[in-house]
């Protein structure tokens, strides 16, 4: 281990010096999650055509497989969904949300110098601008590698904890353990007893040193090149192309629009917006009616 750590600091120590000040490179990322638990319980439920099954498939398929964009230079970066025409109608709004809760929406600045990162939602018709400080995650370096492109990429993993709301690593409860307690008030309040959603899930990360950047998709940073790779175990987020130093430069900045919020109040408000919608759907008999967002 200690062999592999001297080679990485004289590889590191070799390519930084070869970046120039106004370095800046964008990567493009596929980003899949696994819909395993949302089609057993589509095929579970009888009363759903097979027509109406590819419907959801499909709109599934839309949610769960995105495209980003990653622009980076030394010290930031923005991350952003690639953009794709929406077909009209009542439901896109309600896709639109569902999307920003599996990961899309909104772009996500990262500083690695400031250690800060600000992103851009809209729930609910409302604009929120989440500004905190990017989690340190406590990678443990392995000396495991493999190719991904051109690239050489070493193996990381780390715990990191689960926002609230982020639905990715929700798990939809067996329809007998949903039905259980199904005429308490806590289960008709409840949004989230419909899900089991962990704490903290482990990250798998893969990293190139050949580029320096202490930079990746989404929140993920903290190791000694670009991360490539991250899979956490029902997501999977990889590296499908990659422009050094292109001539075309792209403005790295934070969005500035939204109301200000940290991370955990962002959450907050997810959670209880969606509990207050289960609850009007109940008690209106699955009543559509809009929900507004408080100020």
């Amino acid at each position: 281990m200690k062999n592999f750590s001297f080679a990485l600091l004289a590889l590191l120590c070799s390519t930084v010096a070869s970046f120039a000040q106004d370095f800046q490179g964008m990567a493009v990322y596929e980003s899949k999650t696994s819909t395993a638990d949302f089609k057993a319980r589509m095929d579970g439920n009888k009363e759903m055509t097979p027509e109406m099954k590819k419907m959801m498939e499909e709109r599934m398929k839309k949610m769960f497989e995105k495209t980003f964009i990653l622009n980076f230079d030394k010290t930031s970066s923005i991350y952003k969904e690639e953009e794709k025409l929406e077909a009209p109608g009542q439901s896109a709004g309600r896709f639109r949300m569902m999307g920003s809760m599996m990961g899309g929406g909104g772009t996500y600045y990262k500083n690695v110098k400031e250690k800060t990162y600000t992103v851009d939602k809209e729930f609910m018709s409302k604009e929120f601008l989440v500004v905190d400080s990017l989690p340190k995650l406590n990678w443990k370096l392995s000396g495991e590698t493999k190719k991904i492109g051109d690239y050489t990429c070493y193996k990381a993993t780390a715990i990191k904890p689960v926002s609230a709301s982020d639905f990715r690593n929700a798990r939809l409860k067996k329809e007998e353990e949903a039905k259980k307690g199904e005429e308490s008030k806590e289960k008709k309040t409840n949004f989230m007893a419909e899900f089991d959603m962990p704490k903290e899930i482990e990250i798998t990360a893969w990293y190139t040193p050949e580029i320096p950047i202490n930079q990746g998709p989404e929140g993920y940073w903290g190791l000694p090149g670009l991360i490539l790779e991250v899979n956490d175990g029902k997501t999977v987020i990889m590296c499908s192309k990659l422009v050094m130093n292109s001539k075309e430069k792209v403005e790295i900045k934070p969005s500035k629009k939204g109301k200000v919020v940290s991370q955990k109040e962002y959450d907050e408000i997810v959670v209880k917006k969606m509990e207050e919608m289960r609850e009007q759907f109940q008690t209106q008999g699955g009543n559509r009616g809009g929900i507004r967002m408080g100020h």
